[in-house]
Parts: structure tokens; sequence; C-alpha cells
């Protein structure tokens, strides 16, 4: 494992829901047992990605790393794909889809799906064949018209200077985007900066360059910032939720209305008829993260959320794995602290790009308006997997008795809503 500098704590939770405390991305690169964060703390005015890798597998060039180090993850070691030393570790494209019911390989078609990234990945294109190659995917490149990258402008040559810690955040994007929809298109838009200003240059070209569903991995305080760039009706975009936790306050873009907020999850394989069961993600406990939650203090409440407790704007609206103990498999050949190649990823900037492929192979963006989350509001996830067992809490946090629904599951009026896992996760297509 390596030892990483600049460990920092993870936002402390309050009772109220009024205020703002540190937004749910607002931490800086850091280490923890076995995790890192990719992304350093944003700068004022600017967003910072909420992706997580494993610091105890993965990492060697083209290769694999053989059993976890970890204890935690040991019981659900011989159903993973990295049951040995000859596959990637994490779920892959199989597991997720079995998993989410999905059918990936007939739907799709037409669709493409774009991700608004900060500097360039100059070896996106390459890793993303060797990510499909290695599942058997069908071929997605520049060549044959599937895959695209291109600078806020749009143009495919002024590209911005390489970051590589949000290198692997797009890594992460893309391959998840291959996993749940590997028919689509994938368009890669990448920002100047991670600023404010910027990343919204990058999310209106990526609608202009006509994409129907936009993920963004990424998010900062709320400022009541305007959210034009984030409300594109018959596009459906989809934002992070973070990996911090409950909050006082939210984090923007997720806490937009026209925003569908992903939170996370901790998806296991289990004895029951699904194969699988999941719990809300919250690592916490040792320092490791948890999917973020929160109402909103600048957002008003859209008039399809239904729930009591908060006033404004509810995060979050669908949720998807995060944990990355028991995480997904990336493949990134651009050095980073120390690691490249397969490596073992979590947090909720899993949810967004995999989401996005879910809204994808149903392909209903352009009669969802401005609003696509209000499907799940308005269907009360029926047609989604219920998580209504555990909280996003750290030891010293808590939520106001009036909606303690917005940080443990299980403990709406309906018994399936909660603010860390939204109203469940796929179960097929029926509520996208």
């Amino acid at each position: 494992m390596l030892a990483l500098a600049g460990v920092a704590a993870l936002a402390a939770c309050g009772g109220g829901q009024m205020g703002s405390s540190l937004p749910n991305s607002a931490q800086s690169a850091q280490s923890f047992s076995n995790f890192r964060s990719v992304c350093t703390a944003p700068a004022t005015g600017a967003m910072s990605c909420v992706a997580l890798v494993r610091t105890d597998v993965g990492g060697i060039p083209g290769g694999y790393h053989g059993l976890y180090g970890s204890a935690a993850s040991q019981a659900d070691v011989a159903a993973k794909p990295d049951a040995t030393a000859t596959a990637p570790p994490g779920y892959g494209p199989s597991q997720l889809q079995t998993a989410y019911n999905l059918p990936s390989s007939s739907a799709g078609t037409g669709q493409t799906v774009a991700l608004v990234e900060s500097g360039d990945y100059p070896t996106a294109a390459a890793d993303l064949t060797t990510y499909r190659a290695e599942y058997g995917l069908p071929a997605c490149t520049v060549a044959n018209g599937c895959f695209e990258k291109v600078g806020q402008t749009g143009s495919t040559t002024s590209l911005p200077a390489e970051n590589a810690g949000w290198a692997e955040e797009t890594a992460l994007d893309q391959d998840m985007v291959s996993a749940t929809c590997p028919n689509c298109h994938i368009l890669i838009v990448e920002a100047n900066s991670s600023s404010n200003a910027n990343l919204a240059a990058a999310e209106n070209e990526a609608v202009a360059l006509g994409a129907n569903e936009v993920s963004n991995s990424y998010g900062g305080s709320e400022t009541g910032a305007t959210n034009s760039a984030y409300s594109h009706a018959g596009v459906v975009i989809l934002a992070s939720a973070g990996d911090s936790g409950y909050a006082e306050g939210s984090q923007q873009p997720c806490s937009y209305a026209t925003v569908v907020c992903t939170g996370g999850t901790s998806l296991r394989t289990a004895t029951n008829s699904r194969g699988y069961t999941e719990v809300v993600w919250n690592d916490l406990s040792t320092g490791n993260g948890a999917t973020g939650s929160g109402c909103s203090s600048d957002v008003a409440k859209p008039s399809w959320q239904n729930d009591k407790g908060c006033t404004k704007r509810s995060q979050s609206d669908v949720s998807f794995d995060a944990d990355p103990e028991y995480g997904v498999a990336v493949y990134d050949s651009t050095p980073y602290q120390g690691y490249s190649g397969w490596l073992e990823f979590g947090g909720t900037s899993v949810a967004s790009p995999a989401l996005a492929g879910v809204f994808a192979l149903a392909g209903n963006a352009s009669s969802l308006g401005t609003s696509a989350a209000a499907t799940f509001w308005n269907d009360k996830g029926t047609g989604l997997n219920s998580v209504t067992s555990g909280n996003n809490l750290t030891k010293r946090g808590k939520c106001g008795s009036a909606y303690a629904y917005i940080c443990t599951a299980g403990t709406g009026t309906d018994g399936v809503y909660s603010g860390p896992a939204g109203w469940g996760t796929p179960n097929g297509l029926s509520d996208f």
C-alpha cells in the first residue's frame, strides 16, 4: 500500500437543515486505510471529482493483483471476478448487468452519453479499448464513430493540459458507461479547469454536440449559482452526491432540480433470488467515506418532491454501487501517485456514469423534459431495488427527527425513500 500524505478530516454532520457545512466533495486528496481520493479539494468557485480508488489491490500496469488484502471483503471474494490473479479487481460489466437486471446487450444503440471532465486524459481511447476487450464488449473507437474526445469548445485538437488525477476519474466514467450501456456512443468533453465556469461551458458543449445523457462525477459547495448549464430539455443530466456522508446543505450540481442526483450503495453477493444485496454505503467509521445526502440550502423544493422533512430540494434521487470495498474494475494506463493499470474504484463517481448508461438503455431522454429525476418520485421506486438498511452518518452526526430519512434508510413514511439511496437502485428499466 502506498503511504500518501495529506490526510484530511471528512465533513462533520449536524442536526439542522439550514446553513452550510463542509460540502460533500470538499475533501483534500488523501489516503485512508486502503482507499485514496482521486481529486484535491476544490478552490472557491470550482468543483472536485469524487472518485475513490483502492490502494491494496491492482495498480500493476498491464497486470492483475491476486486476492484482496482487506479482511472486510474476504467473504465476498470467491464470488467476484478477482478471486484469482487472472482477472481485474472489482465488478466487471456482467456482474453489474446481472445485479441491476439490465438489457445491456440489446439496448442503447444510437444513444450518446457525454462525460464532463477537467483536464486531458491522453490515453483515454487506448485505455477504453483495453477495458472493453478484457470483457468482450464491442469496440468503441474514434474510427468506428463510437468514441469522441473534445475540449470545452468542441475541438478535437485543442485540448486542455493533462490532469492525471482527473484522468482516473475519466477512466472510471468511460468504463462505467461501457459496463451498463456497451452499445452507447461515448463523448468526453474536457474542461480547461475544474472551475464552475469552465465545467459549465463543457456541459453546454456536450449538449450542443448531441448528448442524450450527461454525467458529472463532481461537486462543490452550494453558493446559489445559476444552474442554467445543467438544465436542458430532453437531455438527462446526472451528478454525484459526494463521498463524505450526510451534511447540512447539499452540493451542486447534484442539488439542482434539473439534475438526477445519484447516491451510493454497497453491493454484495447474496444467496437470495437476485444474487445480490445492497445497503447504504458508509465506511465513515474507518474514515473511508460514505455516500452524500442532505437538504439543499439554496434550491427550492421541486413540485414533484413529496417528502415532508426537507423544505427545499432533497438529495438523492436514485443510487448505484459506490463502495470501494465492493467496487468496480477500471483500466487507466496514465500513472498517478504511483498507480496505473487495472484498479478498483468506488465513490458516487461510479453511480453517475453508470446510471447515465441505464437512462441511455431506456432511451427516454427526449420525453423527460428538464426534470428526469421526477420519474423516480412519481413512481415511488416501484421499478427499483429498495435499499432500506444503513445510514451515512459519522459517529458524531445526527439528523433532525423531522427528517431522519435524509440520512437513514428505512425511516421515511413510505419505508422506501431515503437521502443516501434515493428511491433505490435499477431493477431493469421501468423507472427510467
